[in-house]
């Protein structure tokens, strides 16, 4: 299995727009593969403008905002390519397209950093941070998972909420919930 590095990755349109998205990146060697879903607007950007930043951020607000609609994130130009960096990256990686593996689900962009900075040191998740990365990547999959895994794998992930979640974590929390419940509403 290979190293997949979860982040928040930004791209920009060719009218300047900026695109903020959570996606694993995939370690290959000395480069990292982004594989945005298609249709997507990651896709799209990295189409038209053939570079992008991951930024990381111990803000797991930013990962539930992304998944729930909130997306209104700021930040500052790169440095080296045409994209932005997140003001709340505790550091971030400046990444240019060096070739693309067409898929019809989620083609691959193989990526070379060319720029890396740390902004502030990073003390590590704890573990309700970690269950928010963990129900934002299970939100995003609603649809794709029976209700039965779904339920039981947020019932796990309330543990680590209920025992060591600061605000912000409760806060990004609670927006997930809001998805799962509209889900829930859809299932009958």
């Amino acid at each position: 299995m290979p190293l997949i590095i979860e982040t928040i990755v930004t791209t920009r349109s060719r009218s300047g727009e900026i695109h903020i998205a959570p996606l694993g990146l995939i370690q290959r060697g000395d480069k990292w593969i982004i594989a945005p879903f298609t249709p997507s607007k990651t896709l799209d950007n990295l189409q038209e403008n053939p570079c992008a930043v991951a930024n990381h951020v111990d803000d797991v607000r930013i990962f539930a905002g992304c998944v729930t609609g909130r997306k209104k994130w700021p930040f500052n130009r790169a440095e080296k390519v045409d994209g932005a960096v997140l003001k709340a990256a505790m550091s971030h990686w400046e990444l240019k397209v060096e070739s693309m593996e067409d898929d019809d689900v989620r083609p691959r962009f193989i990526c070379r950093s060319v720029f890396t900075r740390g902004h502030k040191p990073w003390g590590g998740f704890n573990r309700a941070q970690a269950a928010v990365l963990e129900a934002a990547v299970l939100v995003t999959r609603l649809k794709m998972l029976p209700k039965e895994k779904v339920e039981s794998e947020l019932e796990y992930l309330q543990i680590a909420i209920s025992k060591t979640a600061g605000d912000r974590e409760l806060e990004a929390w609670g927006w997930l919930m809001e998805k799962v419940q509209a889900w829930r509403g859809e299932q009958g």
